[in-house]
């Protein structure tokens, strides 16, 4: 592959703020199911932030751990089921039971269309969603370079999760390039990959916090 697409969390300057969760679903068109159906197990997030308590009481550290679709290359193909959902040891895919935009498409349709990322399809019911790294940021990237006739530049693409991250906890990039930072960080001392043990090969390095 020309690119492999990766990603690190710096989980020393994560703050938990949760700035990348309303930038993805803002990007992506995710809808919000209210906490009735969450509840049921119907949460539609790309990503979350995670908690921890550290220490004993009452010397507790609260600490954070964003967690999207670790991109794995182990299992990078759809064939149409939900096994996936049942089965990603992330749990970081979601099926959208039910037809969110459906009580829009009348009378404020129009406005409701306002609200969406025309890059992005708003997809119905019956479809598996997670995180795509931005997919369609990736492509539009891509379109702007080969026009110009140049190669894409280590920063130049930003998920939304990425742009959002005040605390630069996140960084994405190419895999493939050994002088990009995503690159750079996935080879440190301090990153490790979310249950690597099991074999499926994630592209997101976790970055540990340095010892005191």
């Amino acid at each position: 592959m020309p690119h492999r697409w990766g990603m690190a969390v710096d989980l020393d300057r994560c703050t938990g703020c949760g700035a990348c969760v309303t930038a993805c679903h803002a990007e992506n068109n995710i809808p919000t199911v209210g906490d009735s159906q969450a509840a049921r197990g119907r949460a539609m997030h790309w990503i979350r932030v995670e908690r921890y308590w550290e220490g004993e009481y009452p010397d507790v550290t609260l600490k954070f751990r964003p967690v999207m679709c670790q991109q794995c290359d182990a299992y990078n193909r759809c064939v149409g089921t939900r096994y996936c959902s049942n089965n990603c040891p992330y749990k970081v895919r979601r099926f959208n039971f039910l037809d969110w935009n459906s009580e829009f498409r009348e009378a404020r349709a129009q406005v409701r269309r306002l609200l969406f990322n025309p890059d992005v399809t708003v997809r119905m019911r019956g479809v598996m969603e997670k995180c795509t790294f931005c997919v369609q940021r990736i492509h539009a990237a891509a379109i702007d370079a080969k026009a110009a006739n140049r190669e894409l530049k280590d920063g130049e693409i930003q998920p939304a999760c990425v742009q959002s991250c005040s605390a630069k906890a996140l960084v994405f990039g190419d895999l493939n390039d050994p002088d990009s930072e995503v690159s750079k960080l996935s080879r440190s001392d301090r990153g490790h990959k979310l249950l690597d043990g099991l074999g499926t090969l994630p592209k997101v390095t976790y970055l540990n916090r340095p010892q005191a």
